[in-house]
């Protein structure tokens, strides 16, 4: 069926009903005329209108007949009215002769009318003849042809122009019903797809209400500009500042700040903003949305109740088709209880539970950086060890409560006597540690300045203190070294002062004593020892040794390869001494190499005897940081035929405080071959719980330093118990290195630390004697625990 909006549809509604309108008229106006024609004899114009209504009955009747043949049937009867009336009436009739092009154009188009008009002209011309040349024109010569051809210019003139006119007009009005059909159906097809976009819309809108996150979307205002919200200038109280007004909240932002949905509409993204939300990362958001870019970062919030609570916001701009910035799209996680247990994890590892100080991990840290400035800088900085004289008799006589109070309050004294650069650490006992930075640009500036802040620091000390209504006396001894030195470490530093401390010591202790000179001895001891190393390694003088590691039962279920070094003249150098060395001058690349060549003999020598067992290798930072060392893995492997599966590398949270992303990257290669790492001394160094989610660990190794208090120790109670639980959390294997007693075990296996390292269960040995060990079976781990 045709569209309403179609012309051939109009045709036909205008044929029908003019059809019937001929019909009305006709028989109102033809049975007179009949008969007025029958009585003056006319007897054919009866019979043509006769027949001429009839046919046209029959063509209203008949609608099954296609609409282009009841329209040419209907012209033929208006052409045979035309005819006959124009033989019997004259020329008059030509005005029937007209109307048939004009319905022709009307009702079939332009190329029917044409040919209809020069029907009607012929008709005209040949049949008008003869009363055509009857006619009488003023100025035109009395010839019939010419006559009835002028008359038949006229008509054709005439009939073309109306013809035409009605022609062009039907024509226009086609092309514009068509563009109207067109843009209808544009119209329902936008319609449809807009129900679409709107049903999808729904969903969206019904899944972000519902999410665990929260979602904020901000409009921008575009008179307001596209400035952050969030940014760290004026601070103005108007709620639509900086140009965005917030338009949608979802529920979980609702339920986590405690506003309504109707509360924060229209306000600005500053809202959340409060007194501990840091500036530094504000100002970072505000440039990155200032030129329309994505940001991300962690933003501490408050509710509107004043809570503060920490978020990892995600803030994405969304732009129009012109590019132009519309809105932006804030995603908050609430990361509180995360950020919580990284400053738990930063506050036990860094920071002494008793007095709240820094502890000799992060002064140790600390100390770098200082020696790092100095050196760079050229001033004079000073490092003190002091001592707490008799602090012992004390502790014993009235008590751990008292020597706690005392070492408590010998903390507050010192920190209120230094600067705000300058740092005081307990590194234990009754021994506290104080860095001064930057005294002077030369030594005897430096050292008048040390020994005048020395002074103060006997002097508080040795006044009484007050606990639990008892007044006590204390002294101190306080050694003090300058940095920096030629060839001086963090390490040396510290020994210096405690060197110097004890010189203070026994000297008869509450005083003061300066390091001396006397460090050169060391110093060449040193050099020798790298060239001695550089020939032990050539010279086969290092080995491997294997340090078991057992579960809960005393099963071995893998072990630590150490290295040991046998001078030729049977004398051992320890690791710890060697070791340093190594790192300083750059053999440790060369040594890690064939620590790794030993291991995997070492796995292929344990599959042989049918003891396979997992066996971890050290690798240093700066051997893991070589741009080959992934190729040298492979080929190593390679060579060895050794199973990747079975070796795991151990590596130090120092690894993680440079090229982070590239140091992952590296580790999921390796990992991809089958290898698996371990994290040496957790909890020591650079402990973040957001980058060990990103590493492809298997273990953690607790540091013995940890386990060697525990259980009598809270701090380091707390700490190992920290550490368990977080990586049970990250499903990691946790390592408890240097457990020498059963009360460490014991505490170990109670608290879910399923493997054990230590002197409890054996000390580093061959791997002949560990492959005896195995042969031996439980008996000899038993035996191992008793002794």
């Amino acid at each position: 069926m045709a569209a309403p909006n179609d012309i051939a549809h109009w045709r036909a509604q205008i044929f029908a009903r003019l059809l019937l309108a001929i019909l009305v008229l006709g028989l109102a106006t033809a049975v007179p005329s009949a008969l007025l024609a029958a009585n003056e004899g006319m007897w054919a114009i009866v019979v043509c209108d006769v027949v001429a209504l009839g046919w046209i009955a029959t063509i209203w009747r008949w609608t099954s007949l296609s609409y282009r043949s009841r329209v040419l049937n209907f012209l033929a009867v208006a052409y045979l009215v035309g005819v006959v009336l124009l033989l019997k009436i004259g020329p008059v009739s030509q005005i029937y002769l007209m109307a048939i092009p004009l319905l022709a154009a009307l009702l079939l188009g332009l190329r029917p009318a044409l040919w209809s008009l020069a029907a009607a002209a012929l008709a005209v011309m040949l049949l008008g003849y003869e009363a055509n040349g009857r006619l009488h024109f003023d100025g035109v010569p009395d010839y019939a042809l010419l006559k009835s051809a002028i008359v038949t210019l006229n008509f054709l003139f005439i009939g073309a122009v109306l013809t035409l006119s009605c022609a062009v007009l039907l024509q226009h009005l086609a092309r514009s019903l068509e563009q109207l059909r067109a843009s209808t159906l544009s119209l329902e097809l936008g319609q449809a797809r807009l129900q679409t976009l709107n049903a999808e819309l729904r969903l969206t809108s019904a899944a972000v209400a519902r999410l665990n996150d929260m979602v904020l979307i901000a409009e921008v205002d575009a008179a307001g500009g596209s400035g952050s919200g969030s940014g760290s200038d004026s601070d103005s109280d108007s709620d639509s500042d900086s140009g965005q007004r917030i338009i949608f909240v979802n529920q979980a932002f609702e339920r986590r700040n405690g506003y309504r949905r109707d509360e924060v509409l229209g306000r600005g993204l500053r809202l959340l903003r409060g007194p501990g939300t840091e500036a530094e990362t504000l100002a970072r958001i505000g440039a990155a949305v200032a030129r329309n870019e994505a940001v991300r970062a962690e933003l501490l919030n408050y509710t509107k109740a004043g809570e503060a609570y920490w978020v990892e916001t995600e803030l994405v701009p969304f732009a129009d088709e012109g590019g132009n910035n519309t809105h932006w799209v804030a995603v908050e996680r609430d990361i509180t209880e995360r950020k919580r247990s990284e400053d738990d994890i930063h506050r036990l590892a860094f920071y002494d539970v008793l007095t709240g100080l820094p502890n000799r991990r992060l002064l140790m840290d600390r100390l770098d950086k200082l020696l790092a400035s100095s050196q760079r800088g050229g001033s004079v900085s000073a490092v003190m060890f002091i001592d707490l004289d008799h602090f012992k008799y004390i502790n014993d006589a009235r008590g751990h409560a008292t020597g706690d109070a005392l070492l408590r309050n010998t903390a507050a004294r010192l920190g209120g006597l230094m600067r705000k650069a300058d740092t005081v650490a307990r590194i234990g006992g009754d021994e506290f540690v104080v860095l001064l930075a930057h005294l002077a640009p030369d030594v005897a500036g430096a050292s008048h300045a040390a020994l005048l802040v020395a002074e103060k620091i006997r002097r508080a000390i040795a006044d009484c203190v007050e606990i639990e209504g008892q007044s006590y006396q204390s002294s101190a001894s306080i050694g003090v070294t300058l940095l920096p030195q030629r060839g001086q470490t963090a390490q040396d530093l510290l020994r210096e002062a405690d060197t110097a401390m004890y010189r203070a010591k026994a000297d008869g202790r509450n005083g003061i004593a300066f390091f001396e000179e006397a460090m050169q001895a060391d110093v060449e001891q040193r050099l020798g020892m790298e060239r001695d190393l550089a020939a032990a390694l050539a010279g086969g003088e290092l080995s491997m040794h294997l340090q078991p590691q057992v579960e809960r039962a005393g099963a071995v279920v893998g072990a630590e390869l150490l290295m040991r070094w046998r001078r030729a003249d049977g004398s051992m150098v320890a690791p710890a001494v060697f070791i340093p060395v190594a790192e300083e001058c750059g053999l440790i690349r060369q040594l890690g190499l064939w620590a790794l060549q030993q291991a995997c003999a070492a796995v292929l020598r344990l599959q042989a005897a049918g003891r396979p067992l997992p066996l971890s290798v050290n690798v240093s930072p700066s051997q893991f940081r070589q741009d080959d060392f992934v190729a040298q893995v492979r080929r190593t492997l390679a060579a060895s035929g050794a199973p990747a599966a079975l070796l795991i590398l151990e590596v130090t949270e120092g690894l993680l405080i440079e090229k982070l992303d590239e140091t992952i990257a590296r580790m999921h290669e390796l990992a991809a071959m089958g290898l698996r790492f371990s994290i040496d001394d957790f909890g020591t160094g650079y402990s973040s719980l957001a980058y060990l989610k990103k590493m492809p660990l298997y273990e953690l190794k607790i540091d013995r330093s940890f386990v060697r208090d525990t259980p009598d120790d809270a701090s380091d109670k707390a700490i190992v118990q920290a550490i368990l639980a977080m990586a049970r959390h990250l499903g990691l294997r946790v390592v408890a290195e240097g457990v020498e007693t059963q009360a460490q075990a014991d505490f170990l296996t109670a608290n879910g630390c399923a493997c054990l390292q230590g002197y409890l269960y054996g000390r580093a040995m061959p791997l002949e004697d560990l492959l005896a060990r195995l042969a031996d079976g439980p008996a000899r781990a038993s035996a191992v625990q008793a002794a």
